[in-house]
């Protein structure tokens, strides 16, 4: 305890020294809109569009999109609302090189170019990397920076991150806005965005949420809860300061999905709960509070501090499918469980200094940062039991397959896992983005981290540390032939430690190891035809290397040889296409494999969960000042579920569609269906036994009210 709370200390010290410098933009009157967290909201309900021209989270600097030389996806709060999405999983569905894991039933994991990941989440470009599932009541849009990027963001990202933008208040006077849903398999949603100015320095604004949760699977429901007030203050003509708490608290039933059937999903079991409707459950609770400074010292100089704390405690407990298994010529499902709890306090303080100057005919924005993060997990799990006829017990459970399971009597063991964590890091980063004439830009970085990691699992005693000390290197060139065209070739790297990205535990044989590697290389086009749209396409090249293998000459002996590597190419087209098409389109092809046998599988191995062809489109068609009707359409080819490659996911297309009716300037309204066509699909899988299936034909009707 008193080392927390000395680090602790240290740390907002580190902060109170650094809030004077305070924020990241030239003059506001001078870059009003290319704020690293933009001051665009708009809460009255008046429609933006979807494109998006601040690539600040990709530079940390004042940088449209066009400039930063790396893919950016992003989706804004219009398209949000259109789609009527509530959830992140549901979000990134639509963008191009991003696909779902199951998570187990209990949290957001992603696969970015081929990388997966339980961690790389991140707030206004703070770390937010518990195991949860993340809402978007209070978000105003969802960015995906892809490509290794630890310049930026540091350790992990090796396939990239999610950032979320926050919703700010605004000193522009009163609005407020609510909306209602409910869909036909009986969920529904109230929201609510309320933003009042105090004075002309003050504003405070108000976002809060209820989602009760139903799908087609049998016994599922549950429900979220979500409040985030937050405030905005002039401090001086120069120097603004931002406060935001949001605290979510998120029950719902765990459903690990189907088991395979020789090789492919298990079909004909759409709406059955593989699992026991009273024991699977997931409780989190998260209060996440932040404050940022930030100060112009002139129109070529600024800088700002952040401070965040986190709190995250969470426990799930699951009864799943481990395969089916022939009893007596009976296809049956044999069944384990446990129940695992988390508890995680993260406290971050980030200080950036940005100016901008010109050394003869060259430009400068330089960007110098520092970063600490002191975080402190706890990672317990008891398993579970059964009882049998005899009056005994059993870890496992086969019973013959069915629509609905009956199980008998089950308890927990004594705990299995019990692991305490702690993690200090360090980071020192400068990155300068130089101007040659017109037409050329470079930008250059360099990141030093200092990873400090201490472990123990209590129940045995067995403690674990390393310290690693990285520099993550950065550099793009930038070819402009007319304002609104790029041209850019880039190389980044970024670095994982051997413990995994929750670093809840790290062995004696892990800490012999250096961190795992990751390198991007990337070529890529970006074209604004117009200020509202913009066209993108890449080339990439990602391999990761420093995985753990086996010794082929040593047996027993682990190495660092372990290798893969993902080729790909992106399209993508985002923003209004017409005075009436909005659209997210996109297209992306992957090819990944594991170059050699590794800890994760034999030589020539596809990587898991990585389709081939990828299609995401969302489209917007308003054919009156009235009425509108989008339409939108995912396809994934064939992918396999693990790095075995014995189990196939199906390809699929999944197409959805949308009404929009405005009754007046303050009431509209609107219906969003899902799987339009009632495709069986299956969209995700967490390992070979656990394939989630896609949700049928269903729709969701919704009203806003804007006062």
């Amino acid at each position: 305890m008193i080392r927390r709370l000395s680090r602790a200390s240290l740390l907002l010290g580190c902060a109170a020294i650094c809030a004077p410098l305070a924020a990241e933009t030239t003059s506001e009157a001078e870059q009003p809109e290319r704020e690293y967290l933009p001051s665009t909201i708009v809460v009255s309900g008046e429609r933006e569009d979807y494109a998006n021209d601040d690539g600040s989270s990709g530079t940390k600097t004042p940088t449209p999109v066009i400039d930063v030389p790396q893919g950016i996806s992003f989706i804004t709060s219009d398209q949000l609302e259109d789609q009527s999405i509530r959830q992140l999983g549901e979000a990134v569905r639509y963008i191009p090189g991003v696909s779902l894991e199951t998570g187990e039933g209990h949290r957001d994991e992603i696969f970015i170019r081929g990388q997966e990941s339980t961690a790389d989440f991140y707030v206004d470009g703070l770390r937010d990397d518990a195991q949860y599932y993340r809402s978007l009541y209070n978000v105003d849009r969802v960015e995906v920076l892809k490509g290794a990027n630890a310049l930026i963001f540091g350790r992990g990202g090796g396939g990239g991150v999610v950032n979320r933008v926050s919703k700010r208040a605004r000193i522009n006077g009163f609005a407020a806005s609510a909306d209602a849903s409910v869909d036909t398999f009986g969920a529904f949603a109230l929201l609510g965005d309320v933003n009042a100015t105090l004075s002309e320095s003050a504003a405070v604004r108000l976002n809060a949420t209820y989602d009760a949760f139903d799908n087609n699977r049998d016994f599922f429901d549950g429900y979220f809860v979500g409040i985030s007030p937050t405030a905005t203050f002039e401090l001086g003509p120069d120097t603004r300061l931002f406060a935001t708490y949001s605290y979510d608290y998120d029950t719902r039933t765990v459903d690990r999905g189907n088991p395979s059937d020789n090789g492919r999903p298990l079909f004909g079991f759409r709406d059955t709960l593989f699992g026991d409707r009273d024991f699977n459950e997931t409780e989190a609770e998260t209060h996440i509070g932040r404050v940022r400074i930030e100060h112009d010292f002139s129109t070529g100089l600024s800088a700002n501090a952040s401070v965040q704390y986190a709190d995250y405690d969470k426990v799930y407990a699951n009864i799943l499918p481990t395969g089916l298994v022939d009893v007596g010529g009976v296809t049956s499902v044999r069944f384990t469980g446990y129940e695992d709890s988390q508890d995680r306090q993260n406290f971050i303080a980030q200080a950036n200094l940005v100016g901008t100057f010109e050394t003869g005919a060259i430009g400068h924005t330089l960007l110098a940062g520092i970063e600490f993060v002191s975080q402190d997990s706890f990672n317990g799990r008891r398993n579970a039991f059964f009882s049998n006829a005899a009056g005994g017990t059993t870890s496992a459970f086969v019973t013959p397959l069915t629509d609905v399971f009956a199980f008998p009597a089950i308890g927990l063991t004594a705990p299995v896992r019990a692991r305490d964590s702690e993690l200090g890091v360090f980071s020192a980063y400068i990155q300068d983005q130089v101007a040659i004439g017109e037409h050329v830009e470079i930008i250059a970085g360099l990141r030093y981290e200092r990873f400090d990691l201490e472990t123990v699992e209590a129940i045995t005693g067995v403690p674990g540390a390393r310290i690693d000390e990285e520099f993550s290197p950065r550099v793009g060139l930038i070819v402009k032939p007319q304002d609104n065209l790029s041209i850019y070739a880039s190389y980044a790297t970024s670095f994982l430690p051997q413990s995994g990205d929750q670093f809840f535990l790290l062995t004696p044989t892990e800490a012999a190891f250096e961190p795992e590697r990751f390198t991007n290389y990337e070529l890529g086009v970006k074209w604004a035809p117009t200020p509202d749209l913009i066209a993108t396409a890449a080339i990439f090249r990602l391999d990761r290397t420093n995985t753990r293998a086996t010794d082929p000459n040593n047996t027993g002996l682990t190495v660092l040889t372990g290798e893969s590597r993902v080729e790909g190419f992106e399209l993508a087209l985002t923003g209004s296409v017409t005075g009436f098409w909005q659209a997210n389109l996109g297209y992306t092809w992957l090819d990944g494999e594991l170059r050699n046998d590794n800890a994760f599988g034999s030589a020539g191995a596809r990587l898991q969960q990585l389709p081939e062809h990828q299609i995401t489109a969302w489209n917007r068609f308003d054919l009156t000042e009235q009425f509108g009707l989008g339409l939108g359409v995912i396809h994934q080819s064939q992918q396999f579920a693990s790095f075995s490659n014995t189990v196939i996911l199906p390809s699929y297309w999944r197409f959805d569609a949308a009404a929009y009716y405005t009754v007046s300037d303050r009431v509209s309204l609107q219906v969003n269906i899902e799987n339009l066509f009632d495709e069986d699909y299956f969209a995700s899988a967490h390992g070979d036994s656990n394939l989630q299936p896609g949700k049928p034909f269903g729709a969701r009707f919704g009203i806003r009210v804007a006062m």
